[in-house]
C-alpha cells in the first residue's frame, strides 16, 4: 500500500503540515515510517482519516463565509472507497473538504487498481454545472 508523506497527506485532506503533525502526535492520525525513516501516513488510514474529516464537513451553504467562487474541474484527492457489483464500480474520493463520487465500469476500476488509500484525480466533465452563492450572513 502507498504510504503520503506529512505535506503530501495535509495537501490531500485540505490542511496545512503542522495540522498533519498535530493530528499524527495527539494520535488522532496514525503515521509508520517510510523506505527512508520519515514520518508518513499509511494511505488506507489516510483514506479513513479523509472520509472522516468530509463527513463532519458543512455543507457550503450552511458554512457561509464563501462570498462566491467556481470549482476547478480537476481533484486530486485519496480514493476512500470503491464499491464493485458485477459489472460496475462506485468510487469515492475525498479531495480537501469535496467528496468526489465517480460510476464506471467494473473494469476500468480494476485496470486503474482503485482502492480505498490510493491517490486519485477526479477530472469532472459535464455539460450543465450549477453554481450557487450562499446567503450571506448579517
Amino acid at each position: 500500500m502507498a504510504t503520503f508523506r506529512i505535506s503530501e497527506a495535509a495537501a490531500l485532506v485540505g490542511v496545512s503540515d503542522d495540522t498533519v503533525r498535530r493530528w499524527a502526535e495527539s494520535g488522532r492520525l496514525s503515521t509508520v515510517r517510510d523506505g527512508g525513516g520519515r514520518l508518513a501516513i499509511d494511505g488506507r488510514e489516510l483514506a479513513r482519516f479523509a472520509a472522516e474529516l468530509g463527513a463532519a464537513v458543512e455543507s457550503p451553504a450552511s458554512a457561509a463565509p464563501v462570498v462566491s467562487e467556481s470549482a476547478r474541474n480537476r481533484f486530486a484527492g485519496i480514493v476512500t472507497r470503491v464499491t464493485r457489483d458485477g459489472v460496475m464500480a462506485q468510487v469515492e474520493i475525498q479531495a480537501g473538504p469535496h467528496r468526489v463520487v465517480s460510476l464506471m465500469s467494473r473494469e476500468a476500476a480494476d485496470d486503474l487498481g482503485l482502492q480505498p488509500g490510493v491517490l486519485a484525480v477526479a477530472a469532472v466533465k459535464a455539460t450543465n454545472v450549477v453554481v450557487e452563492l450562499p446567503r450571506q450572513r448579517a
